[in-house]
């Protein structure tokens, strides 16, 4: 689990990272901390789910303990938390010997430190033992940190969490406020927070020529791709979308039941026919109020949502509040997809309901989604629905279309078999004319390139 203070003393940026990505105590015991908000109060707005966050903080490695929760018009500048739930949570600290206490909402590095002061009243800080603070962001921030396996992830989260760190430096470590005169290191005056200030700045700056130079081989590598037919699968963390990808392509993708068990794209090739096939992309699963810098530090991954031809959104059915995922995922995915998407619906975990309930499910949600599927990810009648559904889309794309070229160039007529189905074929003297089944994108491609096709009314 994350810890909110670095250690007292003149601390290098490299401890500040340890202490605040570190990968955290097996089952540090914490209380839960959320305020009911008004709509007005942005990302704070709302009702806070507890629920929720209790599982993040398993997935982290830690256990829940007690919870605190407060509604209220605004919140209190100093705390968040009004005084007496202050004194309410400090008491469930003692109470249940808690080291670590976590708030459902974004709090400001001052109202951070105030509360850990609320509740270590007579120990320093930065003691051993003592109770730490962290907010939502700071928790996702550390799953990531924990689950990301290839360079790139290490690269995003990283960024993610410096962007995080950097404007919260002057009213965490007070320390770093003294001058440190080293001639020839600092330069006469300059303090220790304006040392990691820069250090911060000059390692963001390299994280972000890194991470463009391997979107740029990303887009070297899959320049081929334009061609074919691409499905991503969206959805909030743990819905089953990993699952799904395994059943439908049988890729070795990590299937775990805890949120954000994906970080890096998945895609797999599925092969339809001899000549149909599609892509298939399995991303990291979105959130309610994922973390900005996620999403902007996590762009380079999620650009194969961006550049999908068909997003198959899969939805928990089990959970307590479907259409709040929903919600949540179409929120994030309105930032990186601006226009309308061809999407499937798919309700997953409907083997968790009960039959009478499973039934109630899909009167309901059928009338909203005339599309939708109702599957289990486990059941292998299920990801052969999804498959078929995204053939049938596939296939949707096709149009029959009549063509005209010259006998000279039967080299087309071959390249057509191998890029639609050929319906009719018939020859006169002059000309060979076809009727064929192919993919606008194709055709348009192949008018373009080649002057002696010719596309009869």
């Amino acid at each position: 689990m994350p810890r909110a203070r670095t250690p007292s003393g003149g601390e290098t940026l490299g401890k500040m990272n340890e202490t605040t990505a570190g990968k955290g105590d097996l089952h540090e015991r914490t209380v839960l901390v959320g305020v009911d908000l008004p709509e007005r109060f942005g990302r704070n707005a709302g009702d806070c789910d507890l629920a929720e966050l209790g599982r993040l903080v398993d997935t982290a490695g830690g256990v829940v303990k007690g919870e605190v929760r407060q509604k209220r018009e605004r919140p209190t500048a100093a705390t968040f938390i009004g005084k007496g739930k202050v004194e309410e949570l400090a008491a469930i600290v003692k109470a249940t010997e808690a080291t670590l206490v976590v708030c459902d909402n974004d709090l400001s590095p001052a109202q951070g430190r105030n509360l850990e002061k609320a509740l270590n009243p007579d120990e320093d800080l930065d003691a051993v033992g003592r109770v730490s603070v962290i907010d939502r962001t700071e928790l996702i921030l550390d799953i990531f940190a924990n689950h990301a396996q290839t360079r790139q992830a290490r690269l995003q989260v990283e960024l993610a969490q410096l962007q995080y760190m950097l404007p919260r430096l002057r009213k965490l470590w007070s320390h770093l406020e003294r001058q440190a005169g080293g001639i020839g290191t600092r330069g006469p005056g300059e303090t220790q927070l304006e040392t990691d200030q820069r250090i911060i700045g000059q390692r963001l700056a390299r994280l972000k020529r890194e991470l463009k130079d391997i979107a740029s081989d990303r887009i070297v590598q899959t320049k081929q791709r334009s061609k074919q037919f691409k499905v991503s699968l969206v959805g909030y963390t743990n819905a089953g979308k990993s699952t799904l990808m395994r059943a439908i392509t049988g890729a070795d993708v990590l299937v775990e039941d805890q949120l954000f068990a994906t970080l890096d794209a998945t895609t797999r090739r599925v092969d339809v026919d001899e000549r149909r096939r599609f892509l298939l992309s399995d991303t990291v699963g979105f959130i309610r109020r994922l973390p900005h810098n996620l999403v902007e530090s996590f762009r380079a991954t999620l650009q194969e949502v961006a550049e999908a031809d068909l997003l198959v959104h899969v939805v928990d059915a089990s959970s307590e509040d479907p259409d709040h995922q929903i919600a949540s995922v179409n929120k994030v995915l309105a930032d990186l997809v601006p226009e309308e998407r061809d999407t499937i619906m798919v309700y997953n975990k409907m083997d968790r309901l009960s039959p009478d309930a499973a039934q109630a499910f899909r009167n309901l949600n059928g009338h909203r989604h005339e599309e939708a599927l109702f599957v289990s990810a486990l059941d292998e009648k299920g990801p052969m629905e999804v498959r078929s559904a995204v053939v049938a889309r596939l296939l949707g794309r096709e149009h029959v279309v009549r063509l005209q070229v010259p006998l000279t160039r039967m080299d087309l007529v071959a390249v057509f078999h191998r890029t639609g189905s050929v319906l009719e074929e018939e020859h006169d003297v002059r000309h060979c004319r076809l009727a064929v089944r192919i993919r606008e994108q194709e055709l348009k491609r192949l008018l373009g390139r080649e002057p002696d096709i010719v596309v009869l009314p």
